[in-house]
């Protein structure tokens, strides 16, 4: 089944939408055939509106996931077909969409339960390094799950916000364990640019607000000859520079975003770095801490860009030339020369 991508429609439009409704009968041998249609149903978010029948609100991404759901149910000697629900009444409208949010509901309650466990676990597991390594992939696998889990919520399901609180929750926790381990602060002395030029900078796949603009901070203030590369985590024997993943010193510390731990720790001094900060800030996570009027309008140029541009590399170039235009469009922004000794370069 291809890789599944966030709903395009936006939240106001999907109570009104068309619904797409996959009617199915799968024979009853083999019985674990119900039991992989089922899990390819929740897969997609998908909700059961009748036996045997489901629904997701009207997209193109939707067709394509219930297509490929057709396709397999006839190879299993099934039957299967495809609709669209135009003229629904009002009251099974809202039914379809109380399903929703009561479904996700439960799923976010589940996650928020196996979070809270890795939470009381984090909090007692001492410098061990193993058991601190175990938990930091339970904490990717949980953020995993989040990520699938809030791209499937299409009507703002109950215990959303809850979830993600208790996840960044375990994840400071986390992010201050391997720094006492490393016996080091992200608010130590300030690096000098000199010890990070000619590097591999790493970082994670498919790059945000926060990983695009870093990169570009990275090129233009720390390391003009920076290379970058993508996975899903560093090897401690890795000369390569990990930059906004987890429990790395480049990335989220305290209530700062990795542009933010970027700026503070080699000591960037600039006012138009200083305004791109807080839009990152409000953009990545998600608050309105900082008075940013531009933050919406530079979130969905990032977000389009992503849909633009399936290769990462390309992805990370434009939007290092996305954030350099941005620089230069502020007053304080100016495309000139900079002494070497404070690891800038002329743009």
């Amino acid at each position: 089944m291809p890789p599944l991508s966030k709903q395009g429609t936006k939240q106001s439009d999907r109570a009104s939408a068309p619904w797409l409704l996959l009617l199915y009968q799968i024979p009853g041998r083999p019985s674990n055939l119900r039991v992989k249609t089922w899990r390819r149903l929740q897969k997609i978010g998908a909700v059961p509106v009748k036996n045997s029948a489901y629904a997701l609100p009207n997209s193109p991404q939707a067709r394509e996931d219930f297509e490929w759901m057709k396709t397999e149910i006839l190879a299993m000697k099934g039957q299967a077909a495809v609709f669209t629900a135009e003229h629904l009444d009002e009251a099974t409208g809202k039914e379809i969409v109380a399903t929703f949010r009561a479904v996700r509901g439960k799923e976010f309650d589940v996650l928020r339960s196996d979070i809270l466990k890795a939470t009381a676990t984090a909090r007692h597991a001492g410098a061990d390094s193993i058991r601190r390594r175990r938990l930091e992939g339970q904490a990717r696998a949980l953020r995993g799950r989040w990520t699938e889990l809030e791209a499937m919520d299409l009507f703002g399901a109950p215990g959303r916000e809850e979830t993600v609180g208790a996840l960044k929750q375990l994840e400071r926790i986390l992010i201050r364990r391997e720094q006492g381990a490393r016996h080091t602060s992200p608010a130590g002395g300030r690096l000098m640019q000199e010890a990070y030029r000619h590097r591999v900078w790493v970082t994670r796949p498919r790059p945000g607000i926060d990983r695009l603009s870093s990169a570009w901070l990275i090129q233009r203030f720390i390391d003009p000859h920076a290379r970058f590369a993508f996975a899903d985590k560093v090897s401690n024997k890795s000369r390569a520079l990990p930059f906004d993943m987890f429990g790395v010193e480049f990335g989220h510390h305290g209530d700062a975003c990795t542009f933010e731990t970027l700026v503070q720790r080699f000591e960037i001094h600039d006012s138009a770095v200083e305004q791109i900060a807080q839009i990152v800030h409000n953009l990545d996570l998600k608050e309105d801490k900082f008075v940013a009027p531009d933050a919406p309008a530079i979130g969905k140029l990032v977000e389009g860009m992503r849909k633009v541009y399936a290769r990462d590399q390309e992805l990370l170039s434009e939007g290092i030339r996305m954030f350099e235009a941005l620089y230069l469009s502020m007053p304080q922004g100016k495309k000139m020369k900079v002494q070497s000794k404070k690891g800038r370069r002329s743009k």
